[in-house]
């Protein structure tokens, strides 16, 4: 496979990828509520020749090559948004209070530009390339649900890859980072406590139980996990991001719940801090006479990447992109000062895949500040630059079949 022509033919659907991108960002849907985002997907997929196979309560699953004996190798896209009103200013800008402002929008865009890529090249593939479309990356619950739907058998799929864009990131756009061995996405659990006491008359409020007092003294005593109950190396961030309670100002509510997100990069340290923030909330609460529940709703594991998977995956993107496009973490932190990105401590519920079988995760480019795109993800005025589209599908497109060809000996091994 010439990288050269794969990235010419890449530049050749340019036109296309931004206009399903454009589609897509218009038309955002959330969780697993994303009809109109599927059927876009499908119809694009079945016009290019594929045969999209439901997975899941909405996930879509398509087949390139297998018209050569080989090994399988998995593909992501996330395809859901985030419940939040755009205010990015562009064009195409959603209107349904719905907003890409993650940028799975260019994900999916991507996919389908790779997925054109590798139909043109399907009697080369040394093997299968599997095409994941996933909803429902946001609240961590997208891809377990694939994987219970059968995600990685029929055929069983050897090794994995995803790209997700980034906005704010100093390089040109469509430059490529590929993750370093290990954990570089932490696990994630998102939780609520409902804290339980006994509303009044605010003239009175001896005569109930203050909710709002336990509430703002647990908010207060979770902080000291980290401070006091974690060693130096052990990171961890613990996060309340909502508190409601009450509708007059001269009443002591009934209950508060609160909402917040647990993030850690090991399991051990996952395990205790759940059991502390419960423990802590539990204990707090009771002494200001109160009583708090503690639920743990959706998350998801540490997201580890493949150590050999990792270095191909370096000299894959470099073959492609040169040398100055394409970046390894270690090259990253041996650059100069203007050059350096600071890590993201954000969850990635491809993390559930990472799990089972090897994985990598490539950081795409996409938004100098310099230019304009300032803001970061999940800001409702956040942008991406489309001309790290093209790139993104050439990527993913190369990175599967240049490994395919590399391992086809592995076969029947």
């Amino acid at each position: 496979m010439s990288p050269e022509l794969l990235l010419k033919e890449a530049n050749g659907l340019r036109e296309t990828i931004v206009s399903d991108r454009r589609y897509l960002h218009s038309h955002p849907g959330t969780g697993f509520d994303i009809q109109d985002t599927v059927d876009f997907v499908k119809k694009q997929l079945t016009d290019m020749g594929y045969e999209p196979v439901d997975c899941g309560r909405a996930g879509l699953v398509a087949l390139a090559g297998g018209k050569r004996e080989g090994k399988v190798f998995l593909l992501r896209a996330d395809m859901d948004a985030l419940p939040m009103r755009e205010e990015s200013g562009e064009d195409f800008a959603a209107q349904n209070g719905r907003m890409h402002a993650c940028g799975h929008d260019m994900h999916t865009a991507m996919l389908l530009g790779a997925a054109r890529l590798l139909k043109q090249h399907e009697d080369e593939i040394e093997g299968t390339v599997k095409l994941m479309f996933q909803p429902a990356e946001e609240i961590f619950e997208g891809s377990h649900d694939m994987l219970d739907a059968g995600l990685l058998e029929n055929p069983h799929v050897d090794k994995a890859l995803m790209i997700h864009v980034m906005a704010g990131m100093p390089f040109s756009p469509g430059t490529v980072i590929v993750s370093p061995p290990g954990v570089t996405a932490p696990g994630a659990d998102i939780f609520e406590i409902k804290v339980q006491g006994k509303g009044v008359h605010g003239s009175m409020p001896n005569m109930g139980i203050d909710p709002l007092n336990a509430a703002a003294h647990i908010l207060i005593a979770l902080q000291e996990i980290q401070t006091r109950e974690l060693g130096l190396n052990e990171r961890a961030v613990l996060t309340i991001g909502t508190m409601n309670a009450g509708t007059a100002p001269n009443v002591i509510p009934d209950s508060v719940v609160m909402g917040g997100s647990i993030r850690t990069f090991d399991e051990e340290t996952r395990a205790f801090m759940k059991q502390r923030l419960t423990e802590i909330a539990e204990g707090t609460a009771h002494t200001f006479r109160a009583s708090a529940e503690v639920t743990f709703k959706s998350g998801c594991p540490c997201l580890f990447n493949d150590k050999e998977l990792s270095a191909d995956a370096l000299r894959y993107v470099k073959e492609l992109l040169g040398t100055g496009n394409a970046y390894s973490a270690e090259e990253l932190s041996a650059m100069s000062e203007n050059k350096k990105v600071s890590g993201s401590a954000g969850s990635e519920d491809f993390a559930y895949i990472s799990q089972e079988v090897p994985s990598i995760m490539l950081a795409l480019a996409a938004g100098q500040p310099q230019k304009g795109y300032s803001y970061p993800q999940h800001h409702p005025m956040v942008r991406f630059d489309e001309a790290a589209l093209t790139n993104g599908s050439a990527v993913y497109a190369y990175t599967a079949i240049r490994w395919l060809e590399e391992h086809k000996s592995e076969t029947d091994l």
